[in-house]
Formats: C-alpha cells, sequence, structure tokens
C-alpha cells in the first residue's frame, strides 16, 4: 500500500511538473505573439499574421494539454464568453453566406485566432504573477516603439526597418506601425495603465521609475505621431484618469500632480508643434471638410442601410466600396476608417450587437469587481493595490481605444487588435474577485467537447496558415519577376492553384495575358482568349469587381470579333462594369477607350472627360487620349464641312 501511496504521490508531481511547463509555455507564446505583433509592422503583413497564427496555434494545443494533465481543471467563463462564443458562431454563418468566399475566410481566420487567444488568456494567465508579467513586458514594449518614432521624427526618417513608409505619412512617425495612427492607438491603450502602476500599485520604487520614465516616452510616442484622434484620446484619458483618482482621497495628491505636469508640458508642446497646427487647421478649409474619412463614412452608412441586419459580410467593405464611392474617394479606402461603422457594413446590425454586448458585459463585469480589487483600508488609508491600479489603467486604456475607434481602424490591425483582446482577457478574470460562480470544473465530458473544439481550430488555422504560406511564397516569387513576363504568370498559377479562391490573383494572371497580347504578335488573339478565361474565372470569385468586366471587354474589342458574334456585345461588358463603379476614374477611362475603338468619338470625349473630372492629377490616359480624340473629332468635322 505504501508503494501504491508512493507512485501515486510521484505521478501526481509530475503531472503538476508537465503542467507547470505548460503554462509557462502558454505564457511566453503569447508574450511572442504581442512583442511580435507591434514591431511586425503591426502584423498587417501577410507573413506577419501568419507567424502569429502559427504561435496562437501551439498556445491553444497547450492549454489542451493542461486540460488533462490537471488534478482538477477548471475554466474561468465570465459572462463576456458568451457573447465572444456568439459572435464567433455569427461570424462562421456569414462566412458561409459570403459573396466572396477568399475575402471572408481571412477575416474568418482572424476572428478565430483572436478568439482562441482571449480563452487561452482568461483560462491560464489570470494569475497576478502572469498578469504583471505581461503588463510590465508590454509597458517596456511601448516605450521603445515610443522611442523609436522619436528617432524617426528627429531624423525625419521615411523608413520602419528595411521598408520605406508610403509619402503620405511623412514628417509623422509610426514607430514600428506603418500607420502612425495606429502606434497612437498602440499606446492609447498602454498608457494608461503606467500611469495607474505608478500612482496607484504597490510597486518598488526603483520599478515606478522605471515604468514613469517609460510613460512619459509613450506620451511623447503620441505625440510624435501627430494624430490628432491620438491628441485628442490621450487628452481625455489622462482627464479620466485624473478625474477618478480625485475621487479617492489617498490619490489626490498624485492626480493634482499629474494634472499639472500634462498641462504643463501641453502648454510647452503646443507652440513649437506646427506640423500638429497645421493637422488640426486642415480639417477644415475652405468652409467645408477637408478629412477623408467623412468622405468614406457617408458610404459606410449607405452600404449598411442596403444590408441593414446581416451586413454585406466579413472583411466586403472595400470589395463593395465601389459601388458606393463617392466623386472625391478614387483609391480604395480598405476599411471604414471607423470601426462602429465597419462592423456595421460589414456585419450588420445583429453582429453590432453582439459585438457591443462582450464591451457591456466586459465593464459590467469591471463594475462588480471594483470594490474587490482595492486594498482594506490600514489605519485611516487605503494602502495602493496592483488590482486596482491594472484594473484602472486597463479599463482606461481599453475606453481610449473606443473613443479613437470613432477616427480609425484600429481594431483591423492584427498587432491593436491582440492588445485589446489581451488586455479584455486579463481584464474579464478580475471578476473572479467579486464571485466565484465563473469558476467550473472541468468534467470528463467538458474536457472532451472543449478539447474537440481545441483540435477542430488547431487543425483548421494550421491548415489554413500552411496553406497561406505557401500562396505567400508563390505570390512573392511572381512580384519579383518581371511586369507581365511569363515567369511572373507562372508564379501566379502556381498560387492560384494553392488558393484557387483569390480573385485577385485570378486578375493579375489575366491582366498579364492581356497586356502581352497588346504587343501583336501571331499569338495575340490566343493570348486575349487566355485572358478572358481568368476574367471569367474572376467574375465568379468576386462578383462585385467591375474590372474584371472592364478587361474583358477590352479583350473583345482587341480580337475584333469575339465568341458572341459581333464587337458591339462588348459593350454590355463595359456597363456592367459601370453599374458596379459608377463613380470610378478608372472605369470612366476604359469605357472611354473603348468607344475610341468602337470610333465613337464623341462618346469618347465624354468619358475620358468625365474620368479626368474624377481624377484631374496623374490621369495621364485621359489626359493623352483627349488630344487624340480632339484631333479625331476636328479631322471628322473637316470631311463634313471642307473649306
Amino acid at each position: 500500500m505504501a508503494g501504491i501511496g508512493n507512485n501515486a504521490a510521484v505521478n501526481k508531481m509530475d503531472r503538476d511538473k508537465l503542467d507547470g511547463w505548460c503554462e509557462k509555455g502558454i505564457l511566453g507564446l503569447v508574450l511572442a505573439i504581442l512583442v511580435i505583433g507591434p514591431l511586425a509592422l503591426g502584423g498587417a503583413g501577410a507573413w506577419q499574421f501568419l507567424l502569429l497564427q502559427g504561435l496562437t496555434v501551439l498556445a491553444v494545443l497547450l492549454w489542451g494539454v493542461r486540460l488533462w494533465t490537471s488534478q482538477r481543471p477548471q475554466l474561468l467563463w465570465p459572462p463576456i464568453c458568451w457573447a465572444v462564443l456568439a459572435f464567433v458562431g455569427y461570424a462562421i454563418i456569414r462566412y458561409l453566406q459570403s459573396d466572396i468566399e477568399y475575402v471572408a475566410r481571412l477575416e474568418l481566420i482572424k476572428i478565430l485566432t483572436y478568439a482562441f487567444l482571449f480563452f487561452v488568456i482568461l483560462n491560464n494567465l489570470h494569475r497576478q504573477e502572469s498578469m504583471q508579467i505581461i503588463s510590465f513586458t508590454l509597458l517596456f514594449l511601448g516605450m521603445a516603439i515610443s522611442a523609436y518614432a522619436i528617432f524617426q521624427f528627429a531624423t525625419k526618417s521615411s523608413r520602419i526597418w528595411n521598408v520605406t513608409v508610403d509619402s503620405v505619412y511623412r514628417g509623422r512617425a509610426g514607430g514600428t506601425f506603418y500607420n502612425p495612427n495606429n502606434l497612437a492607438g498602440f499606446l492609447e491603450m498602454l498608457l494608461p495603465l503606467g500611469l495607474c502602476y505608478v500612482l496607484a500599485g504597490r510597486l518598488s520604487h526603483i520599478a515606478k521609475i522605471f515604468l514613469g520614465y517609460a510613460s512619459v516616452v509613450m506620451i511623447a510616442g503620441v505625440a510624435v505621431t501627430l494624430s490628432r484622434g491620438g491628441w485628442i484620446t490621450t487628452g481625455l484619458e489622462l482627464i479620466l484618469l485624473c478625474g477618478v483618482l480625485l475621487c479617492h482621497r489617498n490619490y489626490r495628491i498624485q492626480a493634482l500632480v499629474l494634472l499639472l505636469l500634462v498641462g504643463g508640458v501641453a502648454c510647452f508642446l503646443a507652440p513649437r508643434m506646427e506640423p500638429a497646427r497645421a493637422r488640426f487647421q486642415k480639417i477644415y478649409s475652405s468652409g467645408k471638410a477637408d478629412d477623408l474619412r467623412l468622405s468614406i463614412w457617408r458610404p459606410a452608412v449607405l452600404m449598411w442601410e442596403d444590408n441593414l441586419w446581416l451586413g454585406v459580410g466579413p472583411g466586403q467593405f472595400d470589395y463593395r466600396f465601389r459601388q458606393y464611392r463617392p466623386l472625391d474617394v478614387q483609391l480604395r479606402p480598405d476599411r471604414a476608417h471607423n470601426e462602429y461603422l465597419n462592423t456595421l457594413a460589414d456585419y450588420g446590425l445583429l453582429g453590432a450587437a453582439l459585438v457591443a454586448a462582450a464591451w457591456v458585459l466586459l465593464y459590467v463585469g469591471v463594475a462588480k469587481a471594483w470594490k474587490f480589487v482595492r486594498a482594506e483600508p490600514d489605519d485611516f488609508a487605503r494602502k495602493k493595490s496592483n488590482k486596482f491600479a491594472f484594473m484602472l489603467g486597463t479599463s482606461l486604456g481599453l475606453l481610449g481605444i473606443l473613443l479613437h475607434a470613432v477616427l480609425d481602424f484600429h481594431l483591423h490591425v492584427p498587432a491593436n487588435a491582440i492588445l485589446a483582446v489581451a488586455l479584455m482577457a486579463l481584464l474579464s478574470s478580475q471578476g473572479r474577485f467579486a464571485t466565484e460562480r465563473y469558476w467550473f470544473t472541468a468534467k470528463l465530458w467538458t474536457k472532451c467537447a472543449v478539447t474537440t473544439i481545441i483540435l477542430a481550430g488547431a487543425a483548421y488555422l494550421g491548415f489554413t496558415g500552411w496553406r497561406g504560406g505557401r500562396e505567400c511564397f508563390y505570390l512573392e516569387q511572381a512580384n519579383r519577376q518581371p511586369n507581365f513576363s511569363y515567369a511572373r504568370i507562372e508564379r501566379l498559377k502556381q498560387a492560384s492553384k494553392i488558393e484557387p479562391m483569390n480573385s485577385e490573383t485570378t486578375y493579375d494572371i489575366a491582366e498579364c495575358y492581356r497586356t502581352k497580347s497588346w504587343v501583336g504578335s501571331a499569338e495575340s488573339v490566343e493570348l486575349a482568349r487566355q485572358a478572358m478565361e481568368w476574367y471569367r474565372r474572376g467574375m465568379v470569385l468576386d462578383p462585385h469587381d467591375g474590372y474584371n468586366w472592364l478587361g474583358y471587354g477590352l479583350c473583345l474589342d482587341w480580337i475584333g470579333l469575339p465568341e458572341t458574334g459581333s464587337q458591339e456585345n462588348s459593350t454590355s461588358y463595359f456597363q456592367r462594369a459601370d453599374e458596379l463603379d459608377p463613380n470610378g476614374y478608372f472605369t470612366s477611362a476604359k469605357i472611354a477607350w473603348h468607344y475610341v475603338q468602337t470610333g465613337d468619338y464623341a462618346a469618347a470625349r465624354t468619358w475620358f472627360e468625365r474620368s479626368r473630372r474624377l481624377e484631374w492629377v496623374g490621369n495621364d490616359v485621359a489626359d493623352n487620349y483627349l488630344k487624340i480624340v480632339e484631333q479625331r473629332l476636328g479631322e471628322a468635322a473637316m470631311a463634313l464641312y471642307p473649306r
């Protein structure tokens, strides 16, 4: 009997040791995700997100191991979990109904990655030691990125690592983020946390000095982004922080000192920040709004109104935008530059309600746990508390990103979305201080159900990640080949073979074939017909992209006698393209070119003039062809009415 007892004790020790290593492994993987995401251009690139996706799969699998190694496995399940689970289910249903499967799948993969991270962090990293490690790592990461941004601003650098940034952001600093606004959003989520640890945390003086320095550097980091929304949001966060601390007797002196310091710094910097004043003055010029966001919001509202309850589908906003395009927006906006409108457009009222429910339940949990995270009174005073500092700082940081989301798309940048998810998970775990009813013992059937979900999710994310990596490899290889070359076509075909649902790849292949057919070789007709085949695929994969219809019509005009019987039939393709992009300068220019081919120079002039009105800078096609059209019309007039 003694031997059996010893074996059981040894077995328990081994299981506890394995469980501890799994917990440390999850902590290491989560830290890697939180650090790599911001440093890798915000995780916005395909390769960068694939790395984050792979690390998430490993963390999820380790959680599955913990479920079976722990002696009494428990699940922490506050009410917000139901909202997260409901939104994931809704996103899966909307993905299955989406018009553009590939785009919706990429969006779903991100949602699944964020959801798994939320549950992994909530159930494995809720201990105070883990939370403090994550918090300090993030704060010093924010300080390092801010220091890099200050260097960029001071040296007027236009590079992020080895990447040259767009000229649109010259003079502004984005740190390791491509868009300076996204750096401001990242820092907004961390700055209140750092200040709360300094003012209300129970830490050593040395730790507070370092955290205070990190907070000051992050404030400077927000300043050099020249983000108007970032400046306003950061100011509101600091005012709210001071207001909350002023309501607590123990923190009034610290709050007043902070308020005076912030006011003094603002008064000192304001006269010296000429670029920032210029950006604020640019909001309204000549008596009208001069911010492109305002022009994008109206189409987003119209898109939502046409798809009130369900939206256009996950990630579909940018692909449906052309149909609603206003006259003054000729580029692809990517996002609505307003998270609320973007959510309504993509997911409709039902999806937005589920997202709103998650945030409401988060702050309801904060309200319930508020009094339980504060330290007990001690000799007419109240001790400082790291729990209170974390809850206050994280709550304000997340509130800040919600405020700034009115002006930008922070939660569509993976690094910012992952940071928000991590903070939401850690903040939700604080509800366990208020009540024990959020804990559930994982019995056999519960472990089997959770393990099944974990294995299914890991398998799906792993498979899509592997396939996405192979596709990215061939797409990058294609980009390194000469434009419109056969070598480029071959690499694109290999990428399309791996991922046949990507309509952008099929369009690129079609454009290569069409361009080569215009050289005028003996193979021109065959090359044009191959281009038409790839355009047809694109019409099916993305029925809202008018450029495939344009390309098909151009090929019909080029080969003279298409399969349908006569050249005039190409007009219907251009008409369809115009229906899908009625205010696009590029579409108008191609329709004008079509009328040049048919000899209708009067119609061509009308369309070229429209194209030039829509885009009068750098519209070489319209500028050059208008001269030719005017010449032909003049020649025709001279022939009819000779002198």
